[in-house]
């Protein structure tokens, strides 16, 4: 193990994201003395003081994303993110056009799914630009992900694109940019608050070489077991809805 790296420990009923330095961490369940971690490997075990034992483990995305990277505005949730690939089919060594930056959460999704290949993301408020940086170096994809400070209403520079994503107000402005951008058969998904975006986005992508477009909502219901097994009565439901087309022509 290196000094710096991430590692992810790991129990029944905790777990904490830290990065591996010669210094003592307090917690809930005992103080970690973290410079032990340095002889370790991935899949050892190692106990605070109150002999918790936790497994060492390398943190995936969901990991970085839940404990570790900065939230500036609403995020696509990684529910939605993932219904985007499912639905669109989308693989590794894709190139992608991601407009609406925000925190980056959606853009790091997409990118750790095509690698190797790459994502261009558009973000023209230039406030959000140092948290999503410092979340795509978190990430580890900076070779994966290039971020433009533009306005993408005012047009977008790439072409021959497998997957176009909008997350932005006012999005049917950009969807004849994306239509250009787009490669036959490309895929373009927007990304909506509310219906009535949904119904402006829907006419744009009518009057274009798209097919039928397609909107869906993904609800996630999580369930409870302890006592009494039933539907949680506290839970995100509704996120936002997706709006999916692909290019004919």
């Amino acid at each position: 193990m290196k000094e710096g790296e991430l590692v992810l420990l790991l129990s029944k009923d905790s777990s904490y994201l830290l990065e591996v330095r010669k210094r003592k961490f307090q917690t809930k369940d005992g103080i970690f003395d973290l410079s032990k971690i340095l002889k370790k490997k991935f899949g050892e075990k190692i106990a605070t003081h109150l002999k918790k034992e936790f497994s060492i483990v390398k943190p995936n995305l969901i990991d970085i994303f839940e404990k570790k990277a900065e939230r500036g505005p609403q995020i696509v949730m990684p529910k939605d993110a993932a219904l985007i690939l499912a639905y669109t089919g989308i693989s590794p060594g894709s190139f992608v056009v991601d407009i609406g930056t925000g925190s980056g959460f959606l853009a790091i999704f997409i990118a750790n799914y095509i690698k190797p290949g790459k994502l261009v993301t558009y973000e023209k408020d230039k406030k959000m630009l140092k948290i999503v940086e410092k979340n795509i170096k978190i990430s580890g994809l900076s070779e994966v992900i290039k971020i433009k400070n533009k306005d993408a209403s005012k047009g977008i520079s790439e072409r021959n694109v497998d997957l176009v994503t909008i997350d932005v107000q006012n999005p049917e402005k950009i969807v004849k940019y994306a239509y250009k951008a787009l490669k036959i058969g490309g895929w373009l998904v927007v990304y909506s608050p509310t219906i009535e975006e949904v119904i402006a986005v829907t006419r744009k992508i009518k009057e274009l070489n798209f097919s039928y477009p397609k909107t869906v909502e993904n609800i996630v219901r999580e369930w409870q077991t302890e006592r009494t097994t039933r539907p949680k009565t506290i839970g995100i439901m509704h996120t936002g809805f997706i709006t999916f087309a692909r290019k004919i022509k």
